[in-house]
Parts: C-alpha cells; structure tokens; sequence
C-alpha cells in the first residue's frame, strides 16, 4: 500500500505531475463486438439441456458446448461463486481474468467477454445478460463480478491465519476439476475467476482491495454465451455473501446453480467460434 507519511518530499512540479490526464490502455472500440442481438434471439428459443447445482462450500464442474448459453443463478440467499473456464478441448488454454480486466475494465457486464491466455487469446464467453447491471459503481467504488480477485484459498488463509481450510475456492475448484480431469495435476490449471456477484473494488485512500455485501437476491442471474466449448467450475465461496467473512464456516453459505441452454438449430446462422490469435509466436527469435 502507499505510504501515509511517505520518506521523500514531493519534487517541485509534483502538482503537475499529478495533473496528468488518463488515457484507456486498451480502446474498447478496437475489439470485435458480440451480435448481442443475433445472441438474444438464438436465446429466446433456447431449450434447457443440462444443470449442476454447486453445493455451499463446494465446487462443481459443467459443459458448455460451443453456441449454447449458461446462466449462473442465485437460488436460495445471497452468495457468490467463483468461476474458472477452460477449453473443453485443451485445458491448457483458460480463461485470462488479467487480459480481460485490462481489456474491459475491473467489474464485467452484458457485453463484455471472458478471454482466454495465451497464445490463445480469444473470446471464450460473452455475458448476455446481467440481473444486477443496475448497481453500477455504489459510493465506495464497489461494484459486482469483478476480475480483480485472485480467488480465496488455502495458501492465502495458512500465511495470515496460521491454519489449514480445505474449503477455499481455490482447492474446491481443484478438488471438481481433479473429478472431471482425473489427474492430480489439475491444481496447476485452476486461475484467477470472474467473481459472479461478489460486490467489490479498491480503498480509495491505500488501494486496497475490499470486499462488501452482495446484493444479489434468489432470482438474480448472470447468464453467458461460449464462443468455444467450454468445461466451467463454480464454486460456491465460503465467505457466503462476503459482507464479512471469507474462507471460514463462519459465513452463511448458499447452493449456486448452473443451467445449460442449446439454441434451437440455425439460430446462430453465420456466427462461428473465434479463430485463435492471429500472432504468429515467433517473439522475434530467429
């Protein structure tokens, strides 16, 4: 964090320093847009062809194949969930929560995409809608489903708590995906998440990440289209709503649950998943 009685005195032009104007790293208007109109029509037909539901404290791995949507719900109290993504087809290639904070901010809506590492780099799910896109940013710089947090976890809890918890997002997440992989090597491709209805942002005065209570509701969801066929986990975070507690049991937690829903066919007539990036991985080695 900053110092709040730095070592060295400000430099004689530090107010102009300060004064500098911001400029948006990355232009939004340089990336693709989604069809969001060709999505809510392929939508509006869609028949429902799976669900998981993701106990408290627990992780659950789904399938989304390429052209179906998924819808993340809140079912029974307030809760967030904790969302990695991969390639169902390769899982080295994973969602990049990073890339997509730089990209489209640190809070995702409707419109905005998931995309995947590297070399990959490429769209693997778009959000198309988004019950809570009316909270915006609250008076605290707070706001929902961020790609700020790195996800809870065990290493985390040992370093400031001096304990053992297997329930943190990190090793349930691991724990779903050893079911689904088969292989122990399975921690090594759990990533930073989409942190679905987790309300959050950064201290004004020493840019700390903060964490406050969910608005979300029975009822509210956040639904998504994958680009790609997709293997999803979600896990249902032990820190319940967040609004005080995290990685503990302490926290009133809820299930989440998961539903797939396949478009009726030709519904999605000219869309087709992206193509790979476009850049040719030498990095200038000859």
């Amino acid at each position: 964090m900053k110092l709040q009685n730095p070592n060295f005195s400000a430099p004689d032009d530090a107010i102009m320093r300060r004064a500098q104007k911001p400029v948006i790293a990355y232009p939004p208007d340089a990336l693709s847009q989604p069809d969001l109109g060709l999505y809510g029509r392929a939508r509006a037909g869609a028949v429902k062809v799976s669900e998981t539901l993701v106990p408290p404290r627990d992780a659950r791995t789904f399938s989304a194949p390429a052209g179906h949507f998924f819808r993340i719900s809140c079912v029974e109290g307030a809760q967030v969930g904790d969302l990695n993504l991969w390639n169902a087809n390769n899982l080295e290639e994973r969602f990049y929560a990073g890339k997509t904070r730089a990209l489209h901010g640190t809070h995702l809506s409707t419109g905005d995409r998931m995309w995947s590492s590297f070399p990959s780099l490429r769209a693997m799910a778009t959000i198309t809608a988004d019950t809570l896109d009316w909270y915006g940013f609250d008076g605290d710089g707070g706001s929902v489903h961020d790609v700020i947090g790195t996800r809870c976890d065990p290493y985390t809890h040992a370093l400031l708590n001096g304990e053992n918890y297997h329930y943190c997002c990190h090793s349930n997440l691991t724990r779903a995906l050893v079911d689904a992989a088969g292989f122990e090597g399975s921690e090594a491709l759990v990533h930073d998440v989409l942190n679905v209805f987790m309300c959050t942002g950064f201290t004004r005065d020493t840019g700390q990440y903060f964490m406050k209570a969910s608005p979300v509701r029975p009822g509210d969801y956040l639904e998504f289209f994958a680009e790609i066929d997709l293997l999803g986990g979600l896990s249902a975070c032990p820190g319940g709503d967040c609004s005080s507690e995290h990685s503990s049991d302490k926290a009133a937690c809820h299930p989440l649950l998961v539903e797939v829903f396949q478009p009726a066919k030709g519904a999605l007539e000219g869309w087709k998943s992206p193509e790979l990036n476009a850049y040719d991985g030498t990095h200038g080695v000859s």
